[in-house]
């Protein structure tokens, strides 16, 4: 990899390309690939030099879960290694198709329990990086502070390294700083869908990872004028130019693309080598 690397959390040293495990189960909906394939995906994966894996205790789906999987193809973990989960509004993951008003992961029990079923899955004492995922990026009246207050005595008990938090606004930002040391934001931001930018000039400000999910579109293909005629110019595919993007708009920027595909694995990791240019950074706008 060539795109550098950050500290995050201030000394968790990763590549700036990671990967993320939810499609290796096809939760939420989607195909998933082969047990065996998304084994070699894993190990492949840190091969070339991936040591920040995104997962979640309820990215599971039909008996294959991603802390299985990832546990199964790299403990004994590398030392560098550095995996990062989540907590949330989801207790489990069969709890996305529930009205927000019965999601009840953010109380105090049910955020201990998803941190404890996090460490027994991935087989390790402590937490690298636990993000606290807010619900929907639209709701209503879900204060942050009594869930992050929960995780910050869990941290201080030592099941936790650092904090992290997804599906945020920017007013949440500001008040998680307040109640905790904040390691990275998890939200979705790409070429096409950018409404976050203040909040990633404010990250790379306060030295923040910012974590973009769907960093090439996720469930759809990610569109964006002039996209294809940058990666022509270039012969690389939409999604490599969609990453390399991401990797020139802020140093801070952790893209973690996730895939149930060997050739689009390696594709991925190889946009940390494509260098785009100031005139197509101004062309994609």
């Amino acid at each position: 990899m060539t795109a550098g690397r950050w500290a995050l959390g201030g000394d968790l040293n990763v590549a700036r390309i990671g990967y993320g495990a939810m499609k290796l189960t096809g939760w939420p909906r989607g195909e998933r690939p082969s047990r065996d394939t998304a084994l070699a995906i894993l190990r492949r994966a840190v091969e070339l030099g991936v040591n920040h894996i995104d997962t979640s205790h309820y990215y599971s789906r039909d008996g294959v879960a991603a802390n299985e999987l990832i546990r199964e193809a790299l403990h004994p973990y590398p030392d560098d290694l550095v995996i990062v989960t989540k907590v949330g509004a989801l207790v489990e993951g069969s709890d996305l198709a529930l009205p927000a008003v019965e999601k009840t992961g953010l109380t105090p029990d049910n955020l201990r329990r998803g941190i404890e079923a996090n460490l027994l899955s991935l087989g390790v004492d402590r937490l690298a990086v636990v993000n606290l995922r807010m619900g929907d990026l639209d709701r209503t009246e879900t204060p942050l502070t009594a869930p992050l207050e929960t995780l910050l005595a869990l941290r201080e008990e030592g099941l936790i390294r650092h904090l992290g938090i997804s599906n945020v606004t920017a007013a949440e930002f500001a008040e998680a700083r307040k109640i905790a040391p904040i390691a990275c934001v998890q939200n979705p931001y790409n070429l096409a869908r950018r409404d976050d930018d203040p909040l990633i000039d404010a990250c790379a400000e306060a030295a923040i990872a910012y974590v973009p999910f769907f960093p090439v579109g996720g469930f759809q293909p990610i569109t964006a004028e002039h996209l294809d005629a940058v990666a022509a110019r270039h012969r690389v595919t939409v999604p490599q130019v969609a990453l390399a993007w991401l990797l020139a708009r802020s140093p801070n920027i952790l893209p973690i693309p996730g895939t149930g595909s060997l050739d689009h694995l390696e594709e991925n990791i190889a946009a940390s080598t494509l260098k785009l240019s100031a005139e197509d950074i101004a062309e994609l706008g």
